[in-house]
């Protein structure tokens, strides 16, 4: 071997090296891409992209920097990388909660999006189609010029987003969808055997959310009666009597409502009054009110309760004597809404509207 020729090669090979990788591999410097992330929660269902963000610079993406019809990393350096900790659908489709290389095919109508195994690889270089858990086809959209590549989660709503990635002047969006509750239910099966079984918000958190949603009315009572065991309280009774009422049992809901009334508090109740309110059901509200300002006169909120059943009532007068007394006896973070109230009604307008 000519010993000479070994400082030519190692030379030249350096110089390759060099051109191939302008930036560190191994060092923390700062890269031309810079690198990014994006999380938004849909439900309780995290979603998460992790990417590097190149630069236009001037250039030609589409069609030259970014050929079309060739696999492409959809960012800059190692993989592009989507994380999804729960089960979800990709315009429409199936995918298993996981961590996935993304990876697209540019055209110019219509893109592919790709979401592979593997999730650690450098661009897209040793991709195989073999290894893809999912492709999406999806229309390319014009955008406002970004310089850098951008991934958004937009257009949150409770059980989906759209991840759009956004380049030069194109946008390439696809919608994630969740399964919220499904999720939320296996969710609650397994936190309920945790500290929180033996609490009874625990178990009466869960059930409101069922009865909120309108889903699984049985297990939301079976839920309630377990908080009712750990502790009877004013707020698992009166639960119970809106799960009952959901039902359809109105007998039986009219029996815990009963009994939760009688364990309520001034506050409690005078919350059940808006409640009643919000549900249009104002005769009640104001029957309510009544009762806790005479059994309870002591308390402050108890007049701004007399003063919305005088506010019904047209007698703007009573009304502003009993709203200026809950003032004086009210915490300061509430004087500035008592006197807002006030004004209102020295200017006969009804404060229940």
């Amino acid at each position: 071997m000519n010993h000479r020729c070994v400082p030519i090669v190692l030379g030249s090979l350096v110089l390759l090296v060099a051109s191939c990788f302008a930036q560190s591999t191994q060092l923390s410097l700062p890269r031309d891409s810079q690198r990014a992330s994006v999380t938004q929660r849909i439900g309780i269902t995290d979603v998460t992209v992790n990417y590097h963000r190149p630069l236009v610079k001037g250039r030609t993406i589409w069609g030259k920097v970014v050929p079309y019809g060739q696999v492409w990393r959809a960012g800059a350096n190692e993989n592009t990388t989507i994380q999804f900790t729960d089960p979800v659908s990709i315009e429409g489709k199936s995918l298993e909660a996981g961590f996935y290389g993304l990876h697209m095919i540019p055209a110019e109508n219509e893109w592919t999006v790709i979401f592979s195994k593997v999730s650690s690889a450098w661009g897209s270089f040793t991709y195989k189609d073999s290894e893809d858990a999912l492709r999406v086809t999806v229309k390319p959209q014009p955008a406002d010029f970004h310089e850098a590549l951008a991934y958004d989660i937009d257009e949150p709503t409770e059980n989906a987003a759209i991840v759009t990635m956004r380049w030069e002047k194109v946008a390439v969006p696809f919608k994630v969808s969740v399964n919220v509750n499904e999720i939320v239910q296996e969710s609650l099966h397994k936190q309920l055997r945790g500290l929180s079984q033996y609490t009874w918000d625990g178990w009466d958190d869960a059930a409101t959310y069922l009865l909120a949603h309108k889903t699984n009315l049985d297990e939301a009572l079976r839920y309630e009666d377990r908080s009712i065991q750990v502790e009877e309280r004013y707020d698992n009774l009166m639960s119970r009597s809106q799960i009952l009422d959901a039902m359809g049992k109105k007998g039986e809901a009219k029996t815990y409502l009963d009994q939760a009334l009688a364990k309520a508090s001034p506050q409690q109740l005078h919350q059940y009054a808006f409640q009643l309110k919000g549900q249009k059901r104002d005769d009640e509200a104001y029957a309510v009110w009544r009762k806790n300002a005479k059994d309870h006169p002591d308390l402050w909120f108890t007049h701004s309760g007399m003063a919305r059943v005088y506010s019904s009532q047209g007698d703007f007068a009573n009304a502003v004597k009993e709203m200026k007394v809950a003032e004086v006896g009210a915490p300061e973070q509430s004087k500035p809404f008592l006197e807002g109230f006030i004004k209102r009604l020295e200017a006969k307008d009804d404060i229940n509207k």
